[in-house]
């Protein structure tokens, strides 16, 4: 599909649906420079996640792994949001029924200007004390590694490995899924479960799903339209209109 065929797609877009959902994943990001997790230069080539991204780890050196998650701060800071982050925040809005849901954690569409973002899982901005609640934190360090009123370790507000997603966002995003008449998934391979299995959701629900993705995903089956491009120039020349 070339640049004018999508954007034959923006009279779509900008008439004929009235609740879009824009899904997410890590390849939306990567085109920032931030770094990924998987794959040829993720980050879990050069750490063990076991160290430094789950609870166990936490609870044995809670020092180490906030000390990793700042330098994941570091990089997601020197990286800016691409014309794509934009673009989506310029159609949210227009059409303010838009509902932008990420895999991603590092408050980019936040920092482009959207809002309402439905984080799957988490955010690096965001601590938590399991006593007293999540704490804002945005910034190269934190501001407070322990809790200001009991002066417990404040964990990432990060889904790790071996958690579960919350709950509340889940089912969030299962309603809008349920209810939007399209979907755009962007920059994910459909790898990691359960968010994997989410745009299945607008399909059966009857939803127009397109997929944007340098490389079809794996679940390119549930997709109306596929388009292998980047998401910059791709996301650009739909929502102009």
């Amino acid at each position: 599909m070339d640049l004018q065929e999508i954007r034959s797609l923006a009279d779509r877009l900008a008439v004929e649906f009235q609740h879009v959902v824009f899904f997410t994943g890590a390849g939306m990001s990567a085109e920032s420079g931030v770094p990924t997790y998987r794959g040829a230069g993720g980050i879990w080539k050069s750490y063990d996640w076991q160290e430094y991204a789950c609870q166990q780890a936490f609870l044995r050196e809670p020092e180490k792994v906030l000390a990793f998650h700042e330098i994941r701060r570091e990089k997601v800071l020197a990286c800016s949001p691409h014309a794509g982050h934009h673009a989506i925040t310029a159609y949210q809005q227009r059409h303010p029924q838009t509902v932008i849901v990420t895999q991603n954690i590092d408050g980019m569409h936040q920092r482009a200007g959207s809002t309402g973002v439905l984080e799957l899982h988490g955010s690096l901005w965001r601590l938590l004390c399991h006593e007293h609640g999540i704490f804002e934190d945005m910034g190269h360090r934190y501001e407070h590694k322990q809790c200001p009123k009991c002066d417990r370790w404040l964990r990432p507000d990060i889904t790790w490995f071996g958690d579960s997603l919350k709950r509340k966002v889940l089912e969030d995003v299962h309603d809008h899924l349920t209810h939007c008449d399209a979907l755009i998934s962007i920059g994910t391979s459909a790898v990691v479960w359960p968010a994997a299995g989410l745009p299945a959701v607008a399909k059966e629900s009857g939803a127009f799903c397109l997929c944007i993705n340098p490389e079809p995903p794996d679940n390119a089956d549930l997709f109306d339209v596929i388009i292998t491009e980047r998401a910059g120039s791709a996301l650009t020349a739909m929502l102009s209109h």
